[in-house]
Order: structure tokens, then C-alpha cells, then sequence
């Protein structure tokens, strides 16, 4: 990646993740540019682009150019990581409060993920969270689960996922696991998140 091709824009970073997170699939210009609500030449651009920049795979199939992230290149992975490191202040404004009380979890987890209708929409009937910790972990987890509860900051009521890392690889087959790990926002140790994103790949 030469040092005058490493400006990315907005809708760059959004393709980019997009793909990253959705690793079961492989999508083309057309399909991507209706999910992100963008122009379909643009959208073909930009594929093109990122793929320039070894970001993405470019997979020729019949007349359709479908594009998939480049989970094997070290650069790649890199700039995900980095991207993801700043999802946390991309959460809504809705779920500032939120945001705030799951910083609690940061010493007992080793990831954390916010998922569902709260991340999409702002009247949402209840928050859906991941946690991933060792079960030495398992007391310190409810005592925090408790002091938010208590606090009754977080007006809505949050839906815990717990999972332990070896979980990972026993679930990476199922369906809705996989919705919860490609529709999401990063809370806690975005490289790990990667991780899992690439074991899962595999």
C-alpha cells in the first residue's frame, strides 16, 4: 500500500467494513451499493478502488465482478483493526448511556459487542449485548450486570449473550450467530473481534 493510495473516504471505510464483518459472503457493486444506500457506479468504483488497495478481492464471475475483504493480508487486517477501534464513538446518540455503563465490563471481558434493533432504529424495545469472558470471569460479570441494572440509567432492558472464545469455532455455522457477529458495533477489544471474524472465515 504506497503512502498516497492510504486516504480512504467515509463511504470507503463503510464498504470496507461492511464486507469485513459480513465474511460468509461475497457481494458485487450492485447488491452493495443497495445495502449502503449509494449509486451503483459509485458503489463499483469504490469497489475498484479498495481492491486497488488491497483491501478487497475481486472475483470475476461470468459479467459480475464480485468483491469479498482480503482477510489474509497483514495491511488489511491492520486498517480493520484500527477502523473498528473507533466504532465505539460511532454508537448512536440514543445509546450514549449505554455506551457509558458497558465501559464497566472492559477489565472482565475479551470482547464486546452491541447488537439488534438498537444499533438500527431509536424506539427499540430492548438492547442486545455480547459478552465474551473465561469463566473465572463469570462472578465479576453478574455483580457488573447488577450495578447497571440497579443504576436504572439504561432505561430499556438489556439482553445478555454470553460466550466463551472456544464457543466461537462450535458456532461459526449458525445463522443467527452469524447475524450477531456481521450486525454489530464493537464495544470492547476490536482486535479480538477481528480475530474471531477471521477464525470464523476460515
Amino acid at each position: 500500500m504506497a503512502v498516497n493510495n492510504i486516504q480512504f473516504t467515509k463511504i470507503e471505510v463503510q464498504i470496507a467494513k461492511y464486507l469485513f464483518k459480513h465474511y460468509k459472503e461475497r457481494y458485487n457493486a450492485r447488491q452493495l451499493a443497495r445495502i449502503l444506500n449509494i449509486n451503483h457506479a459509485h458503489a463499483n468504483g469504490l469497489c475498484n478502488i479498495l481492491a486497488d488497495k488491497k483491501l478487497l478481492t475481486k472475483e470475476e464471475i461470468g459479467n459480475s465482478a464480485f468483491f469479498s475483504y482480503q482477510y489474509n493480508n497483514k495491511l488489511a487486517i491492520k486498517f480493520m483493526e484500527y477502523m473498528l477501534s473507533l466504532e465505539d464513538k460511532e454508537f448512536p446518540t440514543w445509546l450514549s448511556v449505554l455506551s457509558h455503563s458497558l465501559k464497566k465490563f472492559k477489565d472482565s471481558i475479551k470482547m464486546g459487542l452491541v447488537f439488534g434493533s438498537s444499533i438500527k432504529v431509536r424506539n427499540f424495545n430492548d438492547i442486545d449485548v455480547l459478552l465474551m469472558y473465561s469463566t473465572e470471569k463469570s462472578k465479576d460479570i453478574k455483580k457488573i450486570k447488577g450495578e447497571i441494572r440497579k443504576s436504572e440509567l439504561v432505561e430499556k432492558p438489556i439482553r445478555y449473550v454470553d460466550i466463551a472464545e472456544k464457543d466461537i469455532l462450535l458456532n461459526k455455522k449458525d445463522k443467527i450467530f452469524y447475524n450477531i457477529l456481521s450486525e454489530s458495533l464493537v464495544f470492547h477489544n476490536p482486535e479480538k473481534y477481528v480475530e474471531v471474524v477471521r477464525k470464523c472465515h476460515k
